[in-house]
């Protein structure tokens, strides 16, 4: 077998050192870009000071760059079979009968492997430092957040008085309550209760405790409260997950998010996509090496390496494109998340082998 042979062994060392080359260009791009921006907007905060800046600098790097392991699996491939095919080095394993299925067992496994690693170990590590991110950013950048025209946080909740939709137009510095908040009460029948609108409200546990909260109902006349309390399920982190983005949220915890969130009564869509989305990965990093293969195999034949990495490129967008689109259909609702999350990787590593079947077999 291929794989555990000495020209195995080095097909999947260059293929490594290919990739993580490339992932690592990537990185320190994305980190020195990202540097360049946090200093330029330093300069409206007394409290950015340099050491803070490249700290949160190094905190959302992580996250940016797990949207290129795709892209550094495509170049890397290419680079490693263009390299192979300069040197000769493929032309002499096709002389002594080892086929292209053969030589790509190694940059599949790697790829693999790679894919694993990303979701089982890098995933909850970036997702951890986007949330340490999120919350120093907050307070370097303050007054250029509350600045922003942020959009409103709507929650949907179940509880023993029947269901409630909270709309709020921020979360507190602290991130266990809302301020601004409008809520519409219903009985468990469906019928309308009361709309209770607070400066703001804290999450406790089992209640909501909100200030400055007026009261209208359609059986009563409107009430005033400086303190009003109101019965929920929700706990702190099912309010903060509600309003988290699934890219916060690392690969382990992910089945507990979705369940806690779908046992509050609010919508696990985004949640269970990331989640499909992660298992996936593996598999369509696999379909960017064959899709590198598809375009770099015929150089040593044919020549036009300029030619055959452009497709490889066009290629490998049109799949991250297909990814997005397949993904904003699933978090739509339009088609299920399980199928938005695979159906890419499938599609493009079928294609791509449908492309190396017509190069390599006729």
């Amino acid at each position: 077998m291929l794989l555990v042979s000495t020209f195995g062994r080095y097909l999947t060392k260059q293929f490594a050192r290919s990739i993580l080359g490339v992932f690592g260009t990537f990185f320190f791009l994305i980190g020195t870009l990202d540097f360049v921006e946090l200093m330029r907007r330093a300069g409206d905060s007394p409290l950015a000071t340099t050491p803070l800046i490249v700290q949160l600098a190094l905190f959302r790097v992580p996250s940016v760059a797990e949207q290129i392991f795709p892209f550094a699996v495509l170049f890397g491939g290419m680079f490693a079979l263009l390299t192979l095919s300069r040197k000769l080095e493929l032309v002499v394993a096709r002389s002594v009968g080892v086929s292209a299925w053969q030589f790509l067992q190694p940059a599949g496994l790697v790829a693999a492997v790679i894919g694993l690693f990303s979701i089982l170990v890098y995933n909850p590590l970036a997702a951890d430092l986007k949330r340490k991110a999120t919350a120093l950013e907050t307070r370097l950048f303050v007054r250029a957040a509350q600045s922003t025209n942020a959009p409103e946080i709507w929650l949907r909740q179940r509880s023993i008085d029947g269901q409630a939709i909270i709309r709020a137009a921020a979360s507190l510095p602290d991130g266990e309550g809302l301020s601004q908040v409008a809520i519409f009460s219903f009985s468990p029948g469906g019928g309308f209760n009361e709309r209770i609108d607070a400066k703001q409200a804290v999450l406790h546990q089992g209640y909501w405790e909100l200030t400055d909260a007026r009261v209208v109902s359609a059986t009563e006349e409107p009430q005033t409260y400086s303190s009003y309390l109101f019965a929920t399920t929700l706990e702190p982190d099912q309010m903060r997950q509600s309003f988290t983005p699934p890219e916060a949220v690392g690969f382990w915890s992910m089945p507990t998010v979705i369940e806690r969130t779908r046992r509050a009564g609010l919508d696990t869509t985004r949640y269970e996509l990331r989640y499909q989305s992660l298992l996936a990965r593996p598999m369509l990093l696999v379909a960017m090496v064959l899709v590198a293969a598809s375009v770099s195999l015929r150089f040593f034949r044919f020549g036009g390496v300029t030619k055959l990495v452009v497709g490889g490129v066009a290629a490998g967008f049109m799949l991250y494109v297909a990814t997005q689109l397949s993904e904003e259909l699933g978090s739509s609702g339009i088609i299920n998340p399980v199928v938005a999350a695979w159906l890419p990787a499938t599609i493009g590593a079928m294609l791509g082998a449908l492309a190396l079947l017509h190069q390599e077999d006729g």
